[in-house]
């Protein structure tokens, strides 16, 4: 279970708890001067005021904005995370309704409309694990694969233990190889000192390219008979073990493709599109610790030279196989199991048929006070400012929904079902998509985005005060640790199906780059406040910079959209096409393509200028009917990148410029299906054509920009 909270959060040093005895009255009055001045300080907004910001009614936008940044509460969002985390809420399980109960009340004793969209999805529980190894000199040593702080009894523990979520039921016994991070490259590495895994049981470390399922996927190509993971990062030296899914693919399994409604249709367990998602042999995490029991243990060939000083991985290292011999089991059941996402909507005054949306989810794995509950306390506290700015007489231009997404951990399901049934309407209507997962994992501020929203992402930075510099903004901190924007190709979170399936402009953020205690029993309240936010300084910047971007998108007169930025990022991206290919394949396709977006958004952008120029009313019939048009044109732009066959291999991911690639040993972080040709040395002629694809799907955007018709 998760600690009570043992240090109090404070600001300036100055407890923003109540004392256990009131102090002296003139002492209650400093704390308290000082405890508003400390506070003022921190979310006060006039840093900067860029003028992309406030163009239009700049006064009242500029008092709109200052109320809910001074509005802020680290209190209180302590107060919302402590109550999330008091018990594991895994999705599917009893605890996760109460989870979701809290969310849901929270939602409506605010007087906001809120309503729960139930799925139904296929999920994996554990109910047998094991690792035995025997040794060369014959002893055996049965694996402790319990992580639970202060409990060596996982029968009476609510936390569940440590397994990979899809793996199928089974056991695997066999002499065991270490593979480094699992890649093909290590394979390849491998093969060259004459050692093969046919037949073995894998040791893989995490590393950063890979994720669980394509590091199991590999070693089943290779013939592995079962595959342990673990990660260098051991949950702070305490024995973590990290848990995940490593089903393929994202959503509910047996409703591919269409919503997994109460009632709808089901596929079987034993349909193709069903069981490509699953893996065919066994996997299990494994602590740090047990890992290096093995590792120790390893004869065989030395390590690969490029191996060597990475991690924990010495010189001295041998990868196997030897006399060590794991026999691993896993059992587990697939269960059909409801999912709940929480919505809540507050309507617009002007464009109510626009959405501008803010989302997060609600499942752990555990205790979850990083993932995903840090940044579950910051939705709630930015629904609480929301409803203080709603009865300050404030009504958003555009609509906004908030939601809570179910059934993450297992694949960003319970997202991904609620796009699929909302995919015509989100096509014709959503403006934006902004995730927040783990709000806060530690210290520095991170995001990605898709490129016509980098402008307005840095706009918000200079308003918002820096967590952890005091004078300073986040922006400001951002550019001196030579942060950049990352461009949204990953797929690891609920952004996922909103920018890759369904063409949504989106922003995913962060504080801290990682975290040792991710998906362990020890991602809990305590482990928060004693390290990761202390102060909860850092969720009060991160809920600032959430929430401010979601009243800009939604209150703008014309959305704040830059396509000249995502053209030249597009050029970027040609370039460093260009190089790679080295003049084997053409790139005049795409050189053209960007050429006419660089146009027509630079037409957009003077058009948006004049309309800008001109006073704003809302009475004002013609140009409010101008600002409109624009207004779908740049809300459309980012679906024109989207092709109707998707991805070759991953067919659901539509998105050609930052869709996931689907071959893990892809060289280029954009433009997805250029990079699987390029990566398993398809021919001139292959490439050529994804070529064309991705400039047919820049054409798209820019006659979708351009309005109009041929």
């Amino acid at each position: 279970m998760s600690q009570p909270l043992t240090t109090r959060p404070t600001v300036a040093g100055i407890s923003i708890f109540p004392f256990r005895q009131p102090p002296p009255l003139c002492t209650f009055l400093f704390v308290i001067v000082l405890f508003v001045a400390t506070f003022y300080t921190l979310h006060h907004p006039d840093a900067v005021t860029p003028s992309l910001l406030f163009s239009r009614n700049s006064h009242n936008a500029l008092r709109l904005h200052r109320l809910f940044l001074s509005s802020a509460s680290n209190a209180t969002i302590s107060s919302y995370l402590r109550e999330l985390t008091r018990h594991p809420h895994l999705a599917g399980t009893k605890p996760s309704l109460e989870t979701l109960n809290y969310v849901q009340n929270h939602f409506k004793s605010l007087g906001l409309e809120t309503h729960v969209a139930e799925y139904e999805a296929l999920l994996s529980y554990p109910t047998h694990i094991s690792v035995t190894a025997r040794f060369s000199n014959t002893t055996t040593l049965e694996f402790d694969l319990n992580d639970v702080p202060g409990d060596s009894s996982s029968s009476s523990s609510p936390v569940v233990r440590p397994y990979h979520a899809y793996s199928p039921s089974g056991s695997a016994q066999g002499n065991v190889v270490f593979v480094n991070h699992g890649e093909e490259r290590d394979y390849h590495a491998l093969e060259s000192i004459g050692v093969s895994v046919k037949g073995c049981v894998v040791l893989a470390r995490k590393g950063e390219t890979l994720g669980r399922g394509a590091i199991v996927k590999i070693a089943e190509t290779k013939g592995a008979l079962g595959v342990l993971i673990y990660a260098e990062n051991d949950g702070g030296g305490f024995g973590g073990i990290e848990r995940g899914t490593v089903m393929r693919g994202i959503g509910d399994p047996v409703s591919p493709g269409w919503p997994g409604v109460v009632g709808g249709e089901k596929l079987s367990l034993e349909n193709e599109l069903v069981t490509r998602r699953f893996p065919k042999i066994p996997s299990l995490p494994l602590s740090l610790r047990n890992a290096e029991i093995i590792l120790a243990s390893l004869g065989g060939a030395r390590a690969p030279l490029e191996w060597w000083n990475s991690g924990r991985v010495g010189s001295g290292q041998r990868v196997g196989p030897g006399r060590t011999v794991i026999n691993m089991t896993f059992q587990g059941e697939l269960k059909m199991k409801k999912i709940h996402n929480v919505v809540v909507t507050i309507r617009g005054s002007e464009e109510a048929d626009r959405y501008v949306i803010l989302g997060n989810h609600r499942d752990a794995w555990t205790y979850g006070a990083v993932d995903p509950n840090s940044g579950t306390s910051a939705l709630l506290d930015i629904s609480r400012r929301f409803t203080l700015l709603l009865k300050s007489g404030w009504r958003p231009r555009r609509t906004i929904l908030l939601c809570s997404w179910d059934a993450e951990e297992f694949g960003m399901i319970g997202s991904t079902e609620w796009i699929e049934e909302n995919v015509l309407n989100l096509g014709a209507s959503a403006v934006a998509y902004l995730n927040v997962d783990c709000a806060v994992q530690g210290s520095g501020f991170f995001a990605g985005a898709t490129p016509q929203l980098d402008g307005l992402l840095v706009d918000v930075l200079k308003l918002v005060q820096d967590p952890d510099a005091v004078g300073l903004t986040v922006e400001e901190t951002f550019k001196s640790q030579n942060n950049i924007i990352q461009r949204l190709s990953r797929v690891d979170s609920d952004f996922s199906g909103f920018l890759h399936h369904a063409g949504i402009p989106s922003i995913d953020m962060y504080y801290g780059a990682d975290y040792p205690v991710y998906h362990t029993a020890f991602d809990s309240y305590d482990w928060m406040i004693h390290n990761a936010d202390p102060l909860f300084h850092r969720h009060v910047a991160m809920a600032g910079i959430w929430g401010l971007l979601g009243i800009l998108l939604a209150d703008e007169p014309l959305i704040p959209f830059d396509y000249i930025s995502y053209a030249e990022q597009l050029q970027a991206h040609r370039d460093t096409l260009s190089k790679l290919l080295e003049g084997k394949v053409s790139v005049n396709p795409l050189s053209m393509a960007i050429q006419e977006f660089s146009l027509v958004a630079k037409e957009a952008a003077d058009e948006a200028k004049k309309l800008k120029e001109k006073p704003y009313s809302k009475d004002d019939v013609a140009a409010s009917a101008k600002r409109r048009e624009l207004n779908d044109r740049l809300m459309l732009v980012e679906r024109g990148f989207l092709d109707a066959e998707g991805i070759k291999g991953k067919e659901w991911f539509k998105h050609l410029v930052y869709g996931p690639a689907a071959e893990p040993e892809s060289k280029l972080g954009f433009f997805p299906g250029i990079a699987d040709a390029i990566a398993i040395n398809a021919s001139e002629g292959v490439i050529e054509h994804e070529i064309w694809r991705v400039a047919r799907a820049i054409q798209r955007a820019s006659k979708a920009l351009k309005g109009g018709f041929t």
